[in-house]
């Protein structure tokens, strides 16, 4: 088993720059605009709202000029972590909060799902609950006992902490501890790096960052689940079985800075921003 989690933080600092390609843009609106508005705020958390929660921030900038929004990623579980110590003044959760996390307040920012990939050449378009739960405790190993190449599976699962892996296990009824994995990485674009790799491997990642890969031509495809495509499509439709919440987290009564940043991040200005990284909005 090899296991590629860096112990690195990832950190996007927003004044330099923003997340390339990914940029999007969206309408001035005089009713953001707030000159009052002044200082730093610390938003740290999932790696899979940190680039869309980057741009957001780096918009929000250019309205509130006196502003600095700081994004850091490092998973869904030092997001909770660093909100409940004061660490940071907004924590990023890829899920929605526990009955123990009943501190926090989570401020919906937008729905996502979770999409099992495989590589673009893989025969395979489409899994049954069962078989993707069977591959994941060994008990399918190779592609031809599901109608593929007879070539061994190479199983890519996620590391402890990360919310992708919460959702997956909660959903499918599996023990992360009898998970059968050959790789245990980190972040999506880890995932998508290794499928894109390997004709023989399969992993789950954020259905708007397979979305927002597969157009940029990077070779994986996502898998209908029981029939039903993985896209944004299905998802704003509800008919995607495997979606989550994508939420900021706070404590206590947020600074007015703080709370700004989420009533931008919620409102339809946002909107396009939030489209663009593959995710579907709370406005209409």
């Amino acid at each position: 088993m090899i296991k590629i989690c860096s112990a690195v933080t990832l950190s996007i600092t927003l004044t330099i720059g923003g997340c390339g390609d990914q940029q999007s843009s969206t309408s001035t609106q005089p009713s953001q605009v707030l000159p009052q508005l002044s200082g730093k705020l610390i938003v740290t958390g999932s790696s899979t709202i940190a680039p869309l929660a980057a741009e957001l921030a780096k918009e929000f900038e250019k309205l509130n000029t006196n502003t600095k929004i700081d994004v850091q990623t490092g998973g869904s579980s030092r997001g909770i972590a660093d909100a409940k110590q004061g660490i940071s003044n907004i924590g990023m959760v890829s899920r929605s909060l526990k009955i123990n996390e009943n501190d926090l307040t989570a401020h919906l920012v937008a729905q996502d799902g979770v999409s099992i990939i495989v590589h673009k050449d893989n025969p395979i378009n489409e899994l049954s609950d069962k078989q993707i739960k069977d591959i994941y405790l060994g008990k399918i190993n190779n592609w031809k006992n599901i109608n593929g190449v007879d070539k061994k599976i190479t199983v890519i699962n996620k590391a402890e902490g990360r919310s992708t892996l919460e959702v997956f296990t909660k959903y499918f009824d599996l023990k992360n501890t009898l998970i059968k994995p050959d790789i245990i990485i980190g972040d999506n674009e880890q995932a998508v790096k290794l499928v894109a790799k390997n004709p023989n491997a399969i992993a789950y990642v954020s259905i708007g960052t397979a979305e927002y890969d597969m157009k940029l031509g990077i070779t994986i495809k996502t898998l209908a689940l029981n029939g039903i495509a993985a896209s944004t499509v299905t998802l704003r439709n509800k008919q995607f079985p495997l979606s989550r919440e994508l939420n900021f987290v706070t404590i206590g009564v947020p600074t007015m800075l703080a709370q700004a940043f989420i009533d931008y991040t919620q409102s339809q200005a946002a909107n396009s921003i939030i489209e663009g990284f593959g995710f579907v909005p709370t406005q209409p």
